[in-house]
């Protein structure tokens, strides 16, 4: 190997490009069994973001099922999740141009819609085989004003809209219904409470017609979260709550409830999709399980009778989509230096087998940065989580003395969290000699409850505080250049990177990719979902309004200081484009540099590899102005209103 160049930080040439991350890379999700067959959801970003189906068959050759242009994705409170289930040969699924379910018998050509052409919308189902009909979220759009959430049976003969089962809450999810077919357990929540505030689990007994003639609340209530309720092959109810601040699994048995196996660690997390899955029975007596501790995810085999959780060594720190069969284990993992797979784990040999990674790209580990789990104090003698990501390339070295710019990200949510993996796109930067801090900020998931709280009524401040003093923490460590620090992040993220740019002063650039700037127009005008999500993040509205007003970036521009970028999908119902026009409207007469890119049919998040690229590489091309370096890469320009200032 030669000897690395000497060359500025960020303008390392890299074999990490856009094209390359748009073009080799696809989201995996949503694995699943059909007999010997296996399934999965694949996100695909050069086909205009459709999600297409795959199926696996038992020779190891793989097909897609699912015919163009169907997209198997649904708008259910607009983030979606839980848009397909396959059962006996077949696949049913919620198409994203018309939001109609679909059935479609494997090997036939076209599929058969089986809800009308009307404004209804369906997740997270379940097959009733004894009475031939789907259980389904449904949301219904029809009428004025909000929309409503039902739980219905849906009929497989002919084209039907669905029977009520369960009304009367505002929000639904997760309907299970026992192997015997005589009960259905689901989970309910009201306004303002968003699902990992306070959900109640609730079990119906079904008649022969599949009617509810009767049920019970098991668990749950307003301060008390409740995550993914299912069915043990026995007929016991078991499910996750955070009672004892941490998300630990339970069972419901002869009217009592027990907990399995306590521990601070997190079994469930926040329900912003349907379909979540991080549990599943292999057996009567055994649960294949995840769970968060300590910044990453560990894999673990849970035996229900005795409660010994014996942890499993593997080459991941996070999963998902769990799914299990009597031998065999199937899930999302992620590592930090490889992309993410659909695996397939055998329980007997405790082998793991990759069906489909989300990459073929073989980057060489000299390129790869490894997240480093940090800690650091932040206010109040608080402490607060982050991932560092120094830079890295075996190409080059910086020259003597210099320091690098840092890139801090802010996850979305908030209530959500980074999680400690492989990121084609944080690597992106960082193999350009751009450090990345990834912040768990006080709010976010996988440190329990109490941490999660930390944002109640503090939205704008602690979470800005935290990636303020992270950045600050890497700066004084002499690990990064404090005078070169810029921060990023969407939806919710980017309300933080806006915040931290106006209210703060620790940051010389930032990057807001469909972020809020108004937290009065959002409460006003945003989707069922999270219309009332503001109420325990700043308070409720109308009557906290001066609160709103003094967290919203759009009314103090007058504070901001330093150059911004805004992205912004133009069909956007989440963050509405508005809030980005007025933000950069209100910088540009500032006269501080600032940029703007708005997306045709882009929704809440970029699916479109051409959008994708244009992101990343307009970002870069931003800060190599602001921070004055050269770029290694031949980037298509962006214009920069005031540059010269």
């Amino acid at each position: 190997m030669s000897e690395p160049q000497v060359a500025p930080y960020g303008s390392w040439k890299s074999p990490i490009t856009s094209d390359l991350i748009v073009a080799k890379n696809i989201g995996l999700g949503a694995p699943s069994f059909d007999g010997e067959n296996i399934y999965w959801s694949e996100g695909r970003p050069q086909e205009g973001g459709r999600t297409a189906i795959v199926r696996r068959a038992p020779d190891g050759t793989t097909s897609d099922v699912l015919p163009l242009p169907f997209n198997a994705r649904t708008r259910v409170h607009e983030y979606g999740g839980g848009s397909y289930l396959i059962a006996d040969g077949i696949l049913y699924f919620s198409n994203f141009a018309d939001q109609r379910l679909y059935r479609l018998k494997i090997g036939e050509s076209q599929p058969e819609a089986l809800t009308p052409e009307v404004d209804l919308r369906y997740a997270d189902g379940v097959i009733d085989r004894q009475r031939n009909s789907l259980i389904m979220v449904r949301e219904d759009h029809t009428g004025e004003g909000e929309a409503i959430n039902t739980i219905v049976r849906v009929g497989l003969e002919g084209e039907n809209p669905g029977t009520v089962l369960v009304s009367g809450y505002d929000f639904f999810s997760s309907p299970r219904l026992s192997p015997n077919g005589v009960y259905l357990a689901w989970l309910a929540w009201n306004h303002p409470n968003m699902p990992w505030d306070g959900t109640e689990l609730w079990v119906g007994q079904l008649d022969k017609d599949g009617s509810i003639v009767s049920s019970e609340r098991v668990a749950g209530g307003l301060r008390e979260s409740i995550f993914q309720p299912e069915w043990s092959p026995d007929g016991t109810l078991y499910f996750a709550s955070d009672r004892t601040n941490w998300w630990n699994l339970y069972r419901w048995k002869d009217g009592k409830t027990e907990a399995l196996h306590p521990l601070e660690a997190e079994f469930g997390e926040p329900q912003w999709v349907f379909g979540l899955s991080m549990y599943a029975f292999s057996g009567p007596n055994r649960i294949v399980c995840s769970f968060y501790e300590n910044g990453f995810t560990q894999l673990g085999l849970l035996n229900t009778d005795s409660g010994k959780l014996e942890r499993v060594e593997s080459p991941y720190t996070e999963f998902g989509g769990m799914h299990a069969s009597a031998t065999t284990a199937l899930f999302n993992a992620y590592s930090p230096v490889s992309p993410s797979e659909i695996v397939k784990f055998d329980l007997e040999s405790r082998s793991f087998e990759v069906l489909r990674r989300s990459s073929d790209l073989e980057i060489e580990p000299g390129y790869i940065s490894e997240p480093q789990a940090i800690e650091f104090p932040t206010e109040n003698g608080l402490t607060a989580h982050a991932f560092f990501y120094p830079p890295k390339n075996q190409d080059f070295i910086a020259p003597a003395g210099e320091k690098p710019p840092l890139l801090v990200k802010s996850h979305g949510g908030p209530t959500s969290f980074a999680p400690g993996i492989y990121n084609l796109q944080i690597q992106y930067w960082t193999s350009r000699g751009i450090g990345v801090l990834d912040v768990n900020y006080g709010g976010s998931t996988g440190y329990g409850r109490e941490y999660r709280e930390r944002l109640k009524g503090q939205w704008g401040i602690v979470d800005v505080d935290d990636c303020v003093n992270g950045a600050r923490y890497l700066a004084e460590k002499g690990l990064v250049d404090g005078n070169r620090l810029a921060i990023d992040g969407g939806s919710a993220g980017g309300y933080t990177t806006l915040c931290a740019l106006t209210f703060r002063d620790a940051f010389k650039a930032g990057a807001s990719h469909f972020g809020v700037s108004d937290a009065e127009a959002l409460a006003q005008d945003t989707h069922k979902f999270e219309s009332r999500y503001l109420d325990g993040l700043i308070g409720p509205y109308p009557q906290a309004r001066d609160l709103y007003v003094q967290r919203s970036p759009i009314h103090f521009t007058e504070r901001l200081n330093c150059p911004l970028i805004l992205f912004q999908g133009l069909e956007d119902k989440v963050v509405p484009p508005s809030q980005a026009e007025k933000m950069f409207a209100a910088v540009k007469a500032k006269g501080l540099p600032v940029a703007y890119l708005p997306f045709e049919g882009e929704q809440h998040g970029f699916r479109r590899s051409e959008n994708i690229k244009r992101s990343l590489d307009a970002e870069l091309y931003f800060y190599s102005k602001i921070f004055g370096f050269d770029l290694a890469d031949n980037i298509e320009p962006v214009q920069i209103e005031n540059l010269k200032a």
